[in-house]
């Protein structure tokens, strides 16, 4: 009696696998290139986007005798960059000094008398410091609210909570600043005020969130990263090309 009658009919266990054809193993080959080239691409036009914007926005303030292209034939990209770091940086080393920060208060004290900068002065001057101050409380963790209906949930995230003056006109509980992004631009967003008992708390990393509202809930946090698929997409490739090659193994 054959191993397969003893088995119930069950096929061999070295049973050669369907070969894939050649549209599949293209297919598996493209999406293999596509995912390793994709994310370099679009970091690679990102930073040239953002280098190029700087160095258009700073090299009229460079005096044409330091520009590289004054004396060679090609204009060499990154110069605005440099010089505005090195600005910005001897900016906060002046700062940081007695005479300096005499006359940034001066500055900061024409500018709050004139009646319409001082509003939009004071209010970008609190978000660059709540941005970029490391001891910032800006976008610290993440929530769940139920909006826009009952059964519906979006993320938020949370901020500081209301001021006295605020949440002394707000219903008698606990209430957290909350800003619920859009997809896929999450710089517009809804800003409101919510009862903290209304929000669930997440165990995700802001970089996380910012990811699934980004990608219209395509990256989920804790799912397969990009890796994990072109770990699985390459292993398709190689199980392919093994099944190409002739059986070397003896017969039984």
């Amino acid at each position: 009696m054959t191993n397969a009658d003893e088995h119930g009919g069950a096929a061999p266990a070295n049973a050669v696998k369907p070969v894939p054809g050649m549209v599949s193993r293209i297919r598996n080959y493209f999406l293999t290139g596509l995912i390793v080239a994709g994310p370099v691409a679009v970091t690679v036009w990102l930073i040239w986007w953002f280098v190029t914007w700087v160095d258009n926005l700073v090299r009229p303030f460079i005096p044409v005798t330091y520009r590289p292209e004054t004396y060679l034939p090609v204009q060499i990209p990154g110069l605005g960059l440099i010089f505005a770091f090195l600005m910005l940086t001897l900016l906060g080393f002046l700062t940081a000094n007695y005479v300096g920060g005499k006359f940034v208060g001066f500055g900061e004290s024409l500018l709050n008398r004139m009646p319409i900068v001082r509003p939009i002065y004071r209010t970008a001057k609190q978000i660059f410091q709540t941005l970029f101050s490391s001891s910032g409380s800006s976008f610290r963790r993440v929530g769940l609210v139920e909006f826009p209906s009952p059964g519906m949930w979006s993320l938020v995230f949370l901020t500081q909570s209301p001021s006295d003056n605020i949440s002394s006109r707000l219903p008698a509980t606990e209430h957290v600043s909350a800003f619920m992004p859009c997809t896929p631009n999450p710089t517009t967003g809804f800003f409101f005020y919510v009862p903290r008992r209304d929000v669930i708390d997440l165990d995700i990393t802001v970089e996380q969130a910012m990811q699934l509202i980004m990608s219209a809930g395509i990256i989920q946090p804790g799912g397969d990263d990009a890796q994990q698929r072109l770990a699985a997409l390459a292993q398709t490739a190689r199980g392919a090309q093994a099944a190409r090659e002739p059986e070397h193994s003896p017969a039984n």
